[in-house]
């Protein structure tokens, strides 16, 4: 368990960034939650740096090594950013020197440049808005909406969710009670890291901090709908949770 973990953070990654659809108020948050998933081994920014629209970028990235690609904007109505961005991605992809991608962008047009980066069998991170089309949410391995990565994140997501407002979430609850049981022994408990990956897989997009909870532990116990159990197993570093749906007979 502790090898996938330290295999996942040494992954490298190519983290490719549309300009034109993200605003530079999240680099901070968003290259911290790529180090969460692996290295950024290549950090490129997509756009017209001759447009005004962009100024928010261009004071960061030199802070944070990201390498500016100009674009320019030759035809009106055409995004060329998005041409440019999806053949660097590729030239990237066949040198089979990275585990996955992070795709940032609200942009539908890399729904099908992370469905050809999956079939190569690499991991794709998608980063993009709420407004982001669920076509290219659904075409990554895991998408996380910016708007909790902003500078401004932890007040705007500081409220949390009640119990009674989660559970009457049917939408959040049969997913939890669906990931609980998919990943339970035959007593009904799971480990909190397989209900994770189960959640992942039906929904890219799911994240506990849209519901106001940093940890997805934390939003389950909170809805009241599982019990907790806390191991200690040898060889394993530190304390597993384990949770079971109350309504499992013992």
């Amino acid at each position: 368990m502790q090898t996938n973990i330290e295999e996942q953070s040494q992954q490298k990654l190519a983290v490719l960034i549309d300009a034109d659809n993200t605003q530079g108020s999240i680099v901070e948050g968003l290259l911290a939650e790529v180090a969460k998933y692996g290295i950024a081994s290549v950090k490129r920014i997509y756009g017209d740096w001759t447009s005004p629209n962009l100024r928010s970028w261009k004071e960061v990235l030199l802070e944070h090594s990201i390498i500016p690609i100009q674009q320019f904007g030759y035809t009106s109505g055409k995004n060329a950013t998005d041409s440019a961005m999806i053949i660097d991605a590729m030239d990237l992809l066949y040198t089979e020197r990275f585990d996955g991608f992070c795709i940032v962008s609200s942009d539908s047009d890399f729904t099908r440049l992370a469905a050809r980066i999956r079939e190569e069998g690499l991991t794709v991170y998608g980063f993009g808005e709420k407004k982001t089309p669920r076509a290219f949410v659904s075409a990554c391995d895991k998408f996380i909406y910016t708007e909790i990565l902003r500078e401004d994140a932890e007040e705007v997501h500081s409220t949390k969710k009640s119990g009674g407002e989660l559970k009457r979430d049917s939408k959040l609850v049969n997913l939890l009670r669906t990931a609980v049981e998919d990943s339970a022994d035959d007593s009904g408990w799971a480990y909190l890291g397989n209900v994770g990956q189960n959640i992942a897989k039906k929904m890219p997009d799911f994240d506990s901090r849209n519901y106001g909870f940093k940890k997805l532990g934390e939003l389950m116990e909170a809805t009241t709908l599982f019990e907790k159990d806390t191991r200690t197993i040898k060889n394993a570093p530190g304390e597993l949770l384990y949770f079971r749906d109350k309504r499992k007979k013992n």
